[in-house]
């Protein structure tokens, strides 16, 4: 593609080029190509304005491709009636750096999220899920129930949080989906996964470590915020999505005060999978590997037509 002809695809588009199932594939060869050098990915910049808010740039090459994800968080938009994050994804050529596409930034962030997710579902859990509860109902609440409807059809799914109206609400937002979702006032005890993507500053979940249950902490972006507490950490098996970030932003280990050399990057189990059944909570802070894997998975679908 041309540098004067660059597709730029919105919201709507950029989520039909990233599905679940490609994204998933990707990010396994993403982790393995970042463990080897075969991805660069430094951390990412951020940079304050002065009204408040960041903008965060993060880049990454590899031998086929490029990107530049350039976003802003502003956590006070929602009071304005806007996101809390725009930004745009670039994707560019890896042998000659010309334009390929540009790509809607709000939904690569979503999509990619849960489907970081799902690579630890498909990884740490020795079955197919059974029941899955969310706990959260906002955009990444609905991207990760979309993930778990194409990768896991008719799972139960069981939204909770704080304000049971919302969860509610929530339910019949989303009730087209090839899911069993219903919602409840809290975590039922026969689930086996809990993803918890709320944007708490205090440990929530503490329960004592279930030997059958996957805990997925997503919401939980700084490392002033935590979700999940030092009563469950303690007796997990405790995995991030990768380890450099997650010793800066995982607020739920750091306020925890977790022996790091007891942490597990995901791509270990991606290269040798698990053993038998053990409390496991899987962190995720992201990186821009990951959007690169998301970018691959785009202009997969793109060139195939």
């Amino acid at each position: 593609m041309s540098q004067t002809s660059t597709p730029i695809f919105n919201a709507e588009q950029t989520s039909e080029l990233l599905d679940y199932a490609d994204m998933v594939a990707e990010l396994k060869q993403a982790s393995i190509d970042l463990e080897r050098g075969d991805i660069q990915a430094p951390e990412r910049q951020a940079v304050e304005y002065p009204a408040g808010g960041l903008m965060l740039s993060m880049p990454a090459t590899a031998p086929d491709i490029g990107i530049h994800k350039l976003v802003n968080v502003v956590r006070s938009n929602p009071e304005r009636g806007l996101p809390i994050i725009h930004g745009v994804v670039a994707v560019y050529d890896g042998e000659t750096g010309t334009n390929e596409c540009i790509l809607h930034g709000q939904t690569v962030t979503a999509r990619r999220t849960a489907a970081v997710s799902m690579l630890g579902l498909d990884v740490l859990l020795n079955q197919a899920p059974r029941h899955a509860a969310i706990v959260g109902y906002g955009t990444q609440g609905a991207s990760h129930t979309q993930a778990l409807a194409r990768l896991y059809p008719g799972l139960k799914v069981t939204i909770t949080g704080r304000h049971p109206d919302k969860a509610q609400a929530f339910v019949k937002q989303h009730q087209d989906l090839d899911l069993d979702l219903t919602a409840a006032p809290i975590i039922p005890d026969d689930a086996d996964v809990v993803i918890t993507v709320t944007t708490s500053d205090q440990a929530f979940y503490n329960e004592n470590a279930h030997s059958d249950r996957l805990i997925v902490a997503v919401g939980a972006f700084r490392p002033d915020m935590a979700e999940i507490g030092v009563n469950t950490l303690s007796g997990s098996q405790l995995f991030v999505d990768e380890l450099a970030g997650a010793k800066h932003e995982a607020g739920d280990y750091l306020q925890a005060d977790v022996d790091w050399n007891q942490v597990t990057g995901i791509v270990e189990a991606v290269k040798d999978g698990v053993g038998t059944p053990t409390p496991r909570v899987y962190k995720t802070v992201g990186c821009a590997a990951w959007d690169l894997a998301a970018a691959r998975a785009a202009l997969s679908r793109l060139k195939a037509g």
